[in-house]
């Protein structure tokens, strides 16, 4: 099973990547900025592979650049609670 037919994985891969960022002190708007970026990848090159990434899917593609942004936002506040739950990334 791939990472992106599991809704539930997906979000734990993005909480736990949107976590070790902050940890890493990148403050939240080059998070979006990112996930902004990574939404546009995706929409052109992954097909999704649940009901959940085919609504986002088809969001995005009818979505302006600001509503892109409010997406990726939106994004960050529902997997902010998610993720395995590592250990924080210790900056060195």
């Amino acid at each position: 099973m791939s990472l992106l037919s599991n809704w539930d994985r997906w979000k734990d891969f993005l909480a736990d990547r949107m976590h070790q960022a902050e940890n890493l002190g990148v403050n939240d708007e080059t998070i979006n900025e990112f996930a902004t970026k990574i939404g546009d990848y995706l929409a052109g090159h992954v097909d999704p592979e649940n009901e959940q990434e085919r609504l986002l899917s088809d969001l995005w593609r009818v979505a302006d650049e600001q509503e892109h942004k409010v997406i990726a936002r939106l994004i960050m506040k529902l997997v902010a609670n998610n993720g395995t739950k590592q250990q924080p990334v210790v900056q060195k």
